[in-house]
């Protein structure tokens, strides 16, 4: 194959690789900023949607989102995720190319758009910097290798085989027909350290790693890779989080924060020391083995609702998910629930604009949708462990036309087997994951002021 010969030209640069350099980054960490897809930074934001029409589509997104199980056994495997939801930038070979990747914490495999010929650029983000590339040109870049079949990093990828060279190559499918496939390389990466992220430092730190694993994808089809990539931040071996926690001291660890969608700023994403949630009130839960390696499972007790106290007639192991909206639990748990907050709301009823959502009251036009909060309880989650997260009133509910306001959880469905605990329900917390010490830790914060940037309210 033509394509597999040029590729295979630049093994020769394989050996020019130096081992892991963290140039300019103690062990404190760094922090990168997380760009929510319909964000006016985002190349992905729709300027002709209101607030409510985003948060409706990324609903419609929620809903649509598929899981399902991978195959251990090679060959082609389907993920068991759709990343939409968030965004960061990266930069890749040397000389740094400059791409934006959606990111998902639901599975592992980093990849990138892969071409070898000449570099072109993409339009500036809308944030401005240097302008991003939609492809890598792995030509440009005098550090790219490729990653044999025998090594450990091929084999804790699924999805991996030998082609004729013994070089390692991968095929994944997505549970909505989108596909990527491709050689596993390696190259160098860097990560701008955010604005503010060091104090007192004259210039912005910078994260320099040699030989990360990614798939130079040589073919992507479908809906789901608009942009140049994709940052698994899953809880396997391949994955950048984990991959950052073997070629440095900064422990295989990260935090967001992720800003509500009525305020339009960015979140933030860190990593090392930084990831350490240390917020009043921060509580901790254990992880729990999962199904799925990528997965960050952990153990819901029960579901409180005003008194009422609802528990699950069995352990109930739940993911906790950055890409996924909405929060899917099983009916026989949610249905209780929302019986629960039927009783304690004393508004109309109104039909759902989605077919999803099945608990939608009228609040008002006008001004008079402004606290709405007031007119909605609390709810209650207790993990495994002990710790007990409330969910304000936005955390449970979302205002999707104006005047309607929904609960924003949906049931478990045969399409969609596993519970998850959705970015509505995590908006102004704190999270962070420490696979070095098999926790998740969550802090109610003020995420509209954790990236350093001017904030602008949208009103609801």
């Amino acid at each position: 194959m033509a394509g597999r010969a040029l590729l295979l030209v630049v093994l020769v640069l394989t050996a020019q690789l130096c081992g892991c350099t963290a140039a300019n980054i103690g062990d404190g960490g760094f922090s990168v900023e997380f760009i929510h897809r319909d964000s006016v930074k985002s190349p992905l934001h729709d300027p002709s949607l209101t607030l409510h029409d985003r948060v409706l589509a990324a609903v419609r997104r929620s809903a649509a989102r598929p899981y399902a199980g991978s195959d251990p056994s090679g060959g082609v495997a389907e993920i068991v995720s759709t990343p939409y939801e968030y965004l960061m930038y990266v930069r890749v070979g040397t000389p740094p190319t400059r791409m934006l990747a959606l990111v998902d914490s639901g599975s592992n495999l980093v990849w990138f758009k892969c071409r070898n010929g000449t570099s072109t650029s993409g339009p500036p983000p809308a944030a401005g910097g240097a302008p991003v590339s939609p492809v890598f040109d792995l030509s440009n870049s005098s550090t790219y290798g490729l990653v044999a079949c025998r090594l450990p990093s091929c084999q804790a990828i699924y999805g991996t085989s030998c082609d004729a060279n013994q070089f390692c190559q991968y095929q994944y499918s997505y549970g909505d027909g989108s596909t990527t496939s491709g050689i596993l390389s390696t190259e160098t990466f860097y990560f701008d350290d955010a604005p503010g992220g060091c104090f007192g430092c004259r210039e912005r730190p910078q994260l320099h790693l040699s030989r990360v694993n990614f798939g130079c994808a040589t073919k992507a089809t479908g809906n789901t890779f608009q942009l140049a990539g994709y940052v698994g931040l899953g809880a396997g071996n391949g994955s950048l989080v984990n991959q950052i926690g073997a070629l440095t001291s900064l422990g295989r660890r990260f935090a967001y924060c992720l800003a509500p969608f009525y305020v339009n700023v960015s979140s933030i994403l860190d990593f090392g020391a930084r990831a350490t949630v240390t917020e009043p009130g921060a509580v901790t839960t254990p992880l729990i083995p999962s199904a799925v390696d990528a997965f960050y499972t952990i153990l819901l007790t029960s579901v409180k609702v005003g008194s009422s106290t609802i528990a699950p007639p069995k352990p109930y192991p739940v993911i906790v998910d950055s890409g996924t909206t909405l929060t899917f639990l099983d009916k026989a748990l949610l249905d209780p629930i929302v019986e629960e907050i039927s009783r304690s709301i004393k508004l109309p009823r109104k039909q759902s604009p989605e077919k999803q959502l099945g608990l939608c009251y009228d609040v008002g036009v006008g001004g008079s949708t402004q606290d709405w909060e007031k007119h909605f309880p609390e709810v209650t989650l207790e993990f495994g462990g002990g710790g007990v997260i409330t969910l304000q009133a936005r955390n449970a509910f979302a205002e999707l036309p104006v005047g309607t306001v929904c609960l924003a959880m949906a049931p478990v469905t045969d399409d969609r087997s596993v519970a998850i605990i959705g970015n509505i329900a995590q908006q102004n917390f704190r999270v962070g994951f420490d696979m070095d010490k098999g926790t998740v830790t969550f802090a109610a914060a003020d995420c509209a002021k954790s990236y350093p940037s001017p904030p602008a309210s949208v009103s609801l």
